[in-house]
């Protein structure tokens, strides 16, 4: 594995980059999650605004994961109603890109061919989608890895070539379970600042599923805490986005306020 850092990349305005596209809103109504032998959350009523950034914080088994599925649609729900913009929300689609822990990234393709997917499932010619491969790992900084076999290059690294491939797709949301729990620290909040400045301008929709309540406060607009089965409370988190930000006053008293309602 390739001992280079993982500094941060400059993101810069890249020619080619694509445009825009436009979040979606993702909404549940007295969902019953889980599957047909055992329930997980039920009971939710959840409404995730166009281009927000929702962050999902909770103990392990409360049920991260599951709702993360069925707002996939890997998952149907054993009860209620889930709708992406209003229409009723069944099976996967492109519209919705997942981003694991795991980077899942092909071995045998190198990270421009692997950024090339999702394009080329779309039907573009392969000049257009090595243009576009690279201007998204251009803005990852990863423009002198494009060639490189996943093994050759560090976890962070990897983490950045599945960011660029699930945002190559154009999805209206993006849906990421616990993405950078495998980074050690310095690199996990390399790729914070990455996800937050990457995602701009972008008009995703974006839920980003935890168990790190400092995380969720970082990189969130609001927060939903999962626990006993249920969604217990959604909170808009308190701005400006910024590492100091951390001795803000209401800062404090949300991050006390998710810790007591996890039971930490």
């Amino acid at each position: 594995m390739s001992t280079s850092s993982d500094t941060k990349p400059d993101l810069r305005t890249v020619d080619n980059a694509p445009s825009p596209v436009r979040g979606t809103r993702l909404t549940l109504h007295a969902a019953t999650l889980g599957r047909p032998d055992a329930s997980v959350l039920e009971g939710v009523d959840l409404d995730i605004t166009p281009g927000e950034i929702l962050t999902v914080v909770g103990r392990s088994g409360c049920g991260k994961s599951t709702l993360l599925r069925t707002l996939a649609g890997l998952l149907p729900p054993l009860a209620g109603k889930i709708s992406q913009d209003g229409q009723s929300l069944a099976g996967p689609t492109a519209e919705r890109a997942l981003v694991f822990q795991e980077d899942a990234l092909l071995p045998w393709r190198t990270l421009r061919a692997n950024v090339e997917l999702p394009l080329a499932i779309r039907g573009l010619s392969r000049p257009n989608r090595r243009t576009q491969a690279e201007a998204w790992l251009a803005r990852v900084g990863l423009a002198e890895q494009a060639r490189q076999l996943p093994h050759r290059v560090s976890g962070g690294q990897r983490q950045r070539a599945q960011l660029a491939r699930a945002l190559a797709g154009a999805p209206h949301a993006v849906l990421m379970d616990e993405p950078f729990g495998a980074l050690d620290a310095q690199t996990r909040a390399g790729m914070q600042d990455l996800l937050v400045e990457v995602l701009h301008g972008t008009g995703a929709t974006v839920v980003f599923v935890t168990h790190d309540v400092d995380e969720a406060l970082f990189l969130g607009d609001r927060v939903a805490l999962l626990g006993a089965g249920r969604l217990i409370s959604v909170r808009e988190v308190p701005r400006p986005r910024e590492r100091a930000a951390h001795d803000n006053p209401a800062r404090i008293a949300l991050r006390r306020e998710v810790l007591t309602s996890l039971g930490s």
